[in-house]
């Protein structure tokens, strides 16, 4: 008996061991990134706690945690058996926020400003609904599409009765302009709001075309960043940072602490997470995927206005509400920086409306946002990526998706959220959902091929 207790006895101290040396430390990234996921899926997209819990919360360690849901004070606490509680506060206008303990949830802050432009024109320029006089709600036929072929191929992106293992929530496809597909998962509709994750870094990306299209930046020049003024990183430029190709030190691990999740769901100025690395390499050679990069060229935005104010309009007065992406919310930190790294949300469509800008080089119905050059400059491979990586934009250069034509290029989002470009057959194609796996070469391959040649 005594030797099972003492057996016992060192069973449970390396366990304990394990929980405080592992587990423990990362309890502030559960329970953070739980109440995040609550609070912004609700007041962002009205969906219930429970909805939240098993359709977006079901995820290894995330799923630990217990989250509370205040609807009159708008805020979530979340926490793991009573331990390190996370709260994330609502604000119209700016999302949810993943708070600490010295945040002033009582402080005044600023809105964006927002212009929803109304017209009577039909998607993708308007509002207005495409005429429903097809048996698919689409109000233009093809000649040149196969749409049994079609409709065949956005049945299989889906889940049948009783299955979780695709978990696509979305999927339109438009080609010249037209709807000609588009399906919605149980609880889904068109007016569903959903996170884009990492395609927010291809809209923070498209606001430094815009500039450069204004004359009032240079991507060449470098980054205006005062902490490096004095050393080698000096060196730096704007066009570094956007082909994620600065040579700094950057872990992106979502599955551990690392430089990402600690920004993400710790740190109280996202934009100040990337300046404080070193150099591993060499800027122009050394590729390195890093959402600090892009919520760093967020910061280097918001330098470019006078007043807070003004930084945040200008999101949505040069971009997202000038194409009509009316349900699109981008969230900010502590600080009030927008995470141009992850946080966007928007329905489908208006993420199809961002799709058919590039397809349509920065022209929206008439009026020239980016330069038809900058369509080109985030599609074109940067050095060290094999063909992988343009400028805040992925692609197909070096034939990742083997089925798909090389030109075809993507904003792509943490469990498989796309909106995918195709230049040379005229059409945008968005998927959103749960899950990594999804066979995106044989979907989209599908879809192409429903184009009779």
């Amino acid at each position: 008996m005594k030797k099972f207790l003492k057996i016992f006895a060192v069973v449970l101290l390396i366990a304990l061991v394990y929980l405080r040396i592992e587990i423990y430390p990362q309890l502030d990234l559960i329970s953070g990134f739980s109440a995040k996921s609550v609070a912004s899926g609700h007041f962002i997209d009205n969906r219930s706690l429970e909805t939240i819990q098993q359709g977006d919360n079901d995820i290894d360690k995330i799923d630990w945690a217990t989250n509370k849901l205040d609807d009159k004070q708008k805020f979530v606490t979340s926490s793991v058996y009573g331990l390190k509680t996370r709260k994330a506060i609502y604000r119209e206008g700016l999302g949810a926020t993943l708070i600490n303990d010295d945040y002033d949830a009582t402080k005044p802050y600023n809105v964006p400003k927002r212009n929803f432009i109304k017209n009577n024109l039909p998607f993708p320029y308007g509002e207005k609904e495409p005429k429903a006089c097809l048996p698919n709600g689409m109000d233009t036929v093809f000649a040149n599409i196969d749409y049994a072929k079609l409709t065949t191929a956005i049945e299989n992106a889906f889940d049948k009765k009783g299955e979780k293992d695709k978990r696509t929530r979305s999927v339109i496809v438009i080609y010249k302009d037209k709807i000609i597909a588009e399906k919605y998962a149980d609880g889904f509709d068109k007016n569903s709001k959903l996170l884009g994750w990492s395609m927010t870094k291809s809209i923070t990306a498209t606001y430094f075309g815009i500039l450069q299209k204004q004359g009032k930046i240079d991507i060449m020049k470098p980054a205006p960043i005062a902490e490096w003024a004095t050393d080698e990183r000096s060196k730096i430029t704007l066009n570094d940072l956007l082909h994620m190709n600065s040579g700094l030190e950057w872990e992106e691990n979502y599955g551990k602490i690392s430089d990402v999740t600690k920004m993400l769901f710790i740190a109280e100025d996202m934009t100040k997470s990337q300046i404080v690395k070193p150099f591993v390499g060499k800027p122009n050679n050394t590729w390195n995927y890093s959402s600090g990069t892009t919520n760093l060229l967020s910061g280097i935005l918001r330098k470019q206005f006078k007043t807070h104010q003004e930084y945040l309009d200008f999101w949505y007065s040069a971009l997202i509400d000038k194409i009509g992406m009316n349900s699109m919310i981008v969230e900010s930190d502590m600080a009030g920086n927008f995470v141009g790294s992850s946080y966007s949300w928007a329905t489908t469509r208006d993420w199809a409306k961002f799709g058919l800008l590039y397809l349509h080089k920065g022209n929206w119905n008439g009026e020239q946002l980016f330069n038809p050059s900058w369509a080109k400059y985030v599609s074109t491979p940067t050095n060290g990526s094999n063909g992988k990586y343009g400028a805040h934009f992925w692609l197909n250069a070096n034939g990742d998706f083997p089925d798909l034509p090389r030109d075809f290029y993507r904003c792509s989002g943490y469990q498989g959220q796309m909106v995918a470009i195709f230049p040379s057959q005229d059409m945008v194609v968005v998927r959103m959902g749960l899950s990594e796996e999804f066979d995106f070469n044989g979907f989209l391959s599908d879809v192409i091929r429903s184009l009779k040649k």
